[in-house]
């Protein structure tokens, strides 16, 4: 069978663990329902988005992903719905701190983790308080339902980062977000700029991109977001086939066909037509090759 269903999942968050991972759950059993193969959660899913402010205590919510009960749960709905879930956490390893996800095969076994590699600090996402800059490297994850490669919400914004997963090998882009309004500016709505950066991603690797975000109200400190929504699903053009509201609990379904996907790549010739050779710039950070 050559056909991937994927689905994005958009929720809001309490900020307790036991009600997230249900309502997580909810969602993904109804996905599954519809046929979902490889389902995709928000990031950070677990609680509120704690980055809002910089709060000592709030660090102690990192755990070990070895033993991690949200993992391990996810790892038996797998199992048994034989589906696909990258499950995002707030990783501790030994004393560093990472944004983490977790690939859990259909048949509940974990391939690995991939750790955020771009991590943003403004007002309201204060990411850099909290985690280190993953290690990792891009990677993707050939699944029982196919090759995924998985960045997190920031990393989105860097057409790097979904270049290097499709030259891996990938054949579906997922993007777990977190994101809404700026605190010192909340009439200033980023969603179109959002989807459209990555709908780029999706056409110029010629590969089906799923985007989750979360709703919602959140109410820090000394900060406060309405997270947006908006979550998407574009095809290997880069345009939109499946797109939540900006508020609604929402299960989002799109069906691919791999080996259509693989043609219409290897006919479009970008990836037999890149001049590697002249792209040292973007081995520097300011572009200098002196």
């Amino acid at each position: 069978m050559t056909t991937m269903t994927v689905a994005a999942i958009q929720m809001s968050m309490a900020d307790d663990v036991a009600t997230n991972v249900a309502t997580a759950e909810r969602l993904v059993r109804a996905a599954a329902k519809q046929g979902a193969q490889i389902i995709l959660i928000p990031e950070l899913f677990e609680s509120h988005y704690f980055c809002k402010d910089q709060r000592v205590e709030d660090l102690e919510r990192a755990r070990p992903i070895d033993g991690h009960p949200t993992i391990a749960h996810f790892q038996q709905v797998a199992q048994e719905l034989s589906v696909v879930l990258p499950i995002s956490v707030f990783e501790r390893s030994n004393n560093v701190l990472f944004n983490t996800v977790a690939i859990v095969d259909a048949d509940g076994s974990m391939l690995g983790i991939y750790r955020k590699s771009h991590i943003p600090d403004g007002p309201g996402y204060t990411e850099k308080y909290y985690f280190s800059p993953g290690d990792t490297g891009f990677r993707v994850w050939e699944t029982m339902h196919g090759v995924i490669g998985v960045g997190i919400c920031w990393d989105q914004w860097f057409p790097e980062t979904a270049r290097s997963m499709a030259l891996l090998g990938a054949e579906v882009l997922l993007y777990p977000t977190a994101i809404g309004s700026e605190p010192p500016n909340p009439s200033w709505d980023s969603s179109g700029h959002w989807q459209r950066v990555m709908q780029g991603h999706a056409g110029a690797n010629v590969m089906p991109l799923v985007a989750a975000n979360r709703t919602g109200l959140e109410v820090g400190v000394n900060n406060e977001i309405t997270f947006y929504g908006s979550s998407f699903i574009a095809d290997a053009t880069g345009a939109k086939v499946a797109e939540a509201n900006r508020q609604e609990e929402t299960v989002l379904i799109a069906s691919f066909d791999r080996e259509q996907l693989r043609t219409m790549r290897n006919a479009w010739g970008l990836f037999r037509d890149r001049r590697p050779e002249l792209y040292f710039p973007l081995v520097t950070l300011d572009g200098d090759i002196a």
